[in-house]
């Protein structure tokens, strides 16, 4: 196998491949990427045997093969390299010769047969259909977060996507939380009943997403698959049942409280400096047209900050874990957010104003 490619091209996908293989793997061959050099064209492969990412190099290549290379140390070797192009040689005893056009340097990286590279998951062209990049990553982004960490809940341990009719939700939960977005997709896309997504493929994904044009995407019983160009991704999925989040919504709620979003985070980040590390508690002591936020921790000292707010009911105070506050204020556009609630006790609603395309459902901390 002899191909020549250019360092920053090659690099572009090799990085991607990195984020995808198992380093932490007692299965040698999984620490590894595949190139497959035929018809002009470099084939890349890697997989932790759950998320799978292949792509392809329009290049010319002298002697077509394929080996198994050690993916860190093959990207390592790109990086201190300059730029320009780069000659790749499989030696029949199994080591592939880098060459840099631009300098005398040489490296040599003992490598594995191809064929002991397990083989990937495919998808039928026609399961695939076509979604924006843009509406993707950004569900991705406003819901990923929420995600449980929690392996002994492996149903909370990804994002549950679903079709019906023309739009498609993402939703996330730790019990505790739960973030819900939905953007309209084509009417014609058959309906998706429900699938639990694991993070890693849609944090691979939202990091290499231009964010222009559409992607395409299918789901089997058992993968996903996202294209973007000629890269293409695919996870196993979660095999479990995602609670009905549709009964956690709050039907109606009493109260409701308008304020700038940028405010409240910014104040949310400075009395976080004096939160319980354990529970991460803030105090949310709603008045007529006031927010106090404050925080206290034991034997150390205090916080507190108010903020001028839209708000017409009685007083009353809530208790969060400031994080699951932040992290959606974090991750929104609008200047100016909506808190509904009823209680200290029931779950509260928060959204951007007048917007009903994403919702957050927090849980308030109870306190005695």
């Amino acid at each position: 196998m002899i191909f020549l490619c250019d360092k920053e091209i090659l690099l572009k996908e090799m990085l991607i491949a990195h984020d995808t293989i198992s380093t932490k793997s007692t299965i040698s061959i999984l620490s590894n990427v595949l190139l497959i050099a035929e018809n002009d064209t470099l084939y890349i492969k890697a997989t932790d045997l759950k998320v799978a990412f292949s792509s392809q190099i329009k290049l010319m290549v002298k002697k077509p093969g394929s080996v198994a290379v050690f993916c860190d140390r093959l990207l390592d070797i790109l990086r201190a390299l300059p730029a320009g192009e780069i000659e790749f040689s499989l030696q029949d005893n199994l080591v592939l010769s880098i060459t840099p056009k631009v300098t005398k340097a040489q490296f040599e990286l003992k490598c594995i047969p191809a064929d002991k590279f397990p083989p990937q998951q495919e998808a039928e062209q026609s399961k695939f259909f076509d979604f924006s990049q843009k509406d993707f990553v950004d569900m991705v982004t406003k819901t990923i977060f929420a995600i449980s960490d929690d392996e002994t809940r492996f149903f909370l341990n990804g994002v549950f996507l679903e079709k019906n009719d023309h739009e498609l939700n993402m939703v996330a939960s730790d019990g505790r939380r739960l973030a819900l977005i939905a953007r309209e997709i084509d009417k014609k896309v058959k309906d998706i009943q429900g699938v639990i997504i694991p993070p890693k493929i849609l944090s691979i994904v939202k990091k290499n997403t231009p964010g222009e044009g559409n992607l395409s995407m299918a789901i089997t019983d058992k993968n996903i698959f996202i294209r973007i160009g000629v890269r293409l991704f695919s996870s196993n999925l979660i095999d479990g049942k995602f609670p009905n989040y549709q009964k956690i919504i709050p039907e109606q709620n009493e109260y409701s409280l308008s304020i700038k979003r940028q405010a409240l985070a910014e104040s949310l980040k400075r009395v976080s400096v004096l939160v319980e590390n354990k529970t991460r508690s803030v105090f949310f002591k709603i008045s007529p047209n006031l927010l106090s936020v404050s925080s206290e921790e034991s034997e150390i000292g205090m916080a507190r900050e108010e903020i001028e707010c839209e708000y017409s009911g009685p007083e009353v105070t809530l208790t969060f874990n400031y994080l699951y506050i932040l992290e959606p204020l974090q991750v929104m556009n609008e200047d100016v957010i909506q808190v509904d609630f009823n209680d200290q006790k029931r779950a509260v609603v928060m959204k951007p104003k007048d917007k009903q395309k994403y919702i957050n459902i927090i849980m308030p901390l109870q306190t005695d």
